[in-house]
């Protein structure tokens, strides 16, 4: 296997995708019930930005990426990012890790973390699980509030957030116990609650370690499976790491890799089954662009080599997709990538 590893210091990409956007004034909004799953434009008076709220802190799951793209065309944005999701002990649970950070403060957008206060339980009554997780509104409005006041950048206000992730962890593990009781619901194990508070106690540092241990071994893991919902022509997955200015590391996954003389292409592909890639699905695919395309020093073990990103889309079916087509490939010449279709 194929190790790639490159630097990146900075983003420049110009978002062409746009979709119809939709406008709240921040006094009619509530994170939980108005906010669309998309993100949205907030307006307070003078003060504008965009909000996203991610369901659960992995990256792998409800397209959070397509939410962070959306947000490329605001000078100001801000996403929501819970620091754990439990939905039961037959359900998933997630914590949110360092590189999630580190990229969001690398993108220079503004995270609130956020602790789910409550829930339903699931309409499955055999299953120990929960649904309808919220949070609280006013804990974000508040966070909203100090952002607008604050002048310096998303990696300087993260980083300042992150420091105070034991207690979140803390009040998220004791509202877990609060709504496990309420609904005599099962969840998972609490001992990695603990684990998770006591590595933030001890320094931040140690949390950044085992989060990379997380995401490496995770990593490994992607790289040896091929997704249902993957096409891949060669098969050729490999692993990409990345790190940034300030030492962060960011454990990707390249879906193809050709080699050409001296120059790798670093393919993304995104496939469906019947007809054309969904939207959520290419912009998920965009973001990886945002990334591929502005690293440097790259090099496949230990050898300088050129490159080239690929955004590629595989069909069975095409149909009317002259507009979107005109305007991905437009993004792709001004951000210099290459955009590949293929009929299967």
């Amino acid at each position: 296997m194929k190790k790639i590893e490159a630097k990146i210091y900075g983003i420049e990409y110009k978002p062409l995708l746009k979709e119809k956007r939709v406008v709240i004034d921040m006094e009619k909004l509530d994170v939980n019930t108005n906010l669309p799953s998309k993100g949205c434009i907030v307006k307070d008076n003078d003060f504008s930005f965009y909000l996203s709220k991610w369901i659960t802190p992995k990256r792998t799951r409800s397209y959070p990426y397509e939410k962070i793209y959306n947000s490329l065309f605001f000078s100001k944005r801000i996403t929501i990012i819970p620091v754990v999701k439990d939905e039961g002990k037959d359900g998933d649970r997630d914590f949110i890790q360092w590189d999630t950070i580190s990229l969001m403060s690398l993108l220079d957008v503004f995270i609130i973390f956020a602790v789910y206060t409550s829930a339903e339980r699931h309409s499955n009554k055999t299953k120990e699980k929960i649904t309808n997780q919220k949070i609280d509104n006013d804990f974000i409005m508040n966070k909203i509030k100090e952002i607008k006041q604050y002048h310096s950048s998303a990696l300087h206000w993260n980083l300042k957030e992150a420091k105070n992730l034991d207690r979140l962890f803390f009040c998220a593990k004791e509202n877990y116990l609060q709504i496990s009781k309420k609904l005599n619901v099962s969840m998972h194990n609490f001992e990695k609650f603990d684990k998770k508070i006591e590595e933030l106690k001890g320094s931040l540092n140690n949390f950044i370690n085992t989060s990379r241990k997380n995401a490496k071994e995770a990593q490994i893991r992607e790289v040896e499976t091929i997704q249902p919902k993957e096409f891949l022509v060669n098969a050729k997955k490999a692993s990409i790491t990345i790190k940034n200015y300030l030492g962060g590391k960011y454990y990707l996954t390249v879906d193809e890799i050709e080699m050409v003389g001296n120059k790798i292409f670093l393919i993304e592909s995104k496939h469906s089954k019947s007809s054309f890639p969904s939207i959520a699905d290419i912009k998920d695919g965009l973001l990886k662009m945002v990334i591929f395309s502005n690293l440097e020093n790259l090099k496949v073990d230990g050898k300088d080599m050129e490159y080239k990103a690929v955004l590629k889309l595989t069909y069975k079916k095409m149909t009317n997709k002259k507009e979107l087509l005109s305007v991905l490939y437009e993004e792709a010449r001004i951000n210099k990538f290459d955009l590949v279709l293929k009929e299967i």
